[in-house]
């Protein structure tokens, strides 16, 4: 959000928290498809019951404004995100796409087995991008880049939050399939034994059997991982001599 400098007025502050903490229970209501966000105030809220969250992250991003200068820096900041957000956006069932430094992640409907498969098949596009990414990346001389992807399914709190009155506010989003789908992520290629791609149980139980077959149990991690790319992709990168 990009500050507009209205001016704090405390009493009206307090108004607000009163506002906020003495509304109704009964305002957040429950529902199993992400509604639009036109129907937030800042009073209300809702429990949306079946939707898949999903986070991607550079490994180790800290350390590489020592490696890069910084327009080079910016180079691959830049083409990551894009492409990141573009092929995240790019499935039908998302609703919202949100970055924060180098991760990316976003909110998905997920009523149908259908849509949480989709979610999946954005996850392999994703790991197959970094490939492409990379194969770019070695002709400017930058090392590859690892990722973490990570992903779960369940339940999730929408509510609108941000400044009353200053049009400064944005959709946050809360619950333990967002916390447990970017703790996924933080596993994601960290040691020897994590693959790429982390996957909640819950969201591995709704797959279908093919996309089940791609992972495998994780001891250390209790979920699923994998490294699942998509073949049309893959195949690029070999025939332009990148594998």
């Amino acid at each position: 959000m990009k500050s507009n400098h209205v001016y704090y007025d405390f009493k009206k502050s307090r108004e607000r928290i009163d506002a906020i903490i003495n509304s109704s229970d009964n305002v957040y209501e429950e529902v199993e498809k992400i509604p639009s966000r036109d129907k937030l105030t800042y009073t209300n809220g809702y429990y949306v019951t079946k939707t898949s969250c999903l986070f991607i992250d550079i490994r180790s991003s800290t350390q590489l404004p020592q490696k890069y200068r910084r327009p080079t820096l910016a180079k691959i900041y830049r083409s990551y995100i894009s492409e990141c957000v573009a092929i995240i956006n790019g499935n039908s069932n998302c609703a919202e796409v949100n970055i924060h430094g180098a991760c990316v992640w976003g909110i998905f409907d997920a009523q149908y087995k259908t849509q949480i498969d989709s979610v999946f098949s954005t996850a392999a596009e994703l790991s197959s991008i970094i490939d492409t990414l990379n194969c770019k990346y070695k002709r400017i001389n930058v090392e590859p880049i690892k990722v973490g992807i990570g992903m779960d399914f369940g339940r999730v709190l929408m509510i609108k939050a941000g400044y009353n009155g200053s049009g400064l506010n944005d959709v946050v989003w809360m619950g333990d399939v967002v916390n447990y789908a970017r703790k996924l992520c933080s596993y994601g290629n960290k040691n020897f034994g994590d693959r790429e791609m982390m996957v909640a149980s819950d969201l591995y139980q709704n797959l279908n059997e093919h996309n089940k077959g791609l992972l495998a149990w994780n001891n250390s991690r209790y979920c699923y991982h994998g490294n699942v790319v998509m073949t049309d992709m893959e195949n690029w990168l070999v025939e332009n001599n990148c594998k």
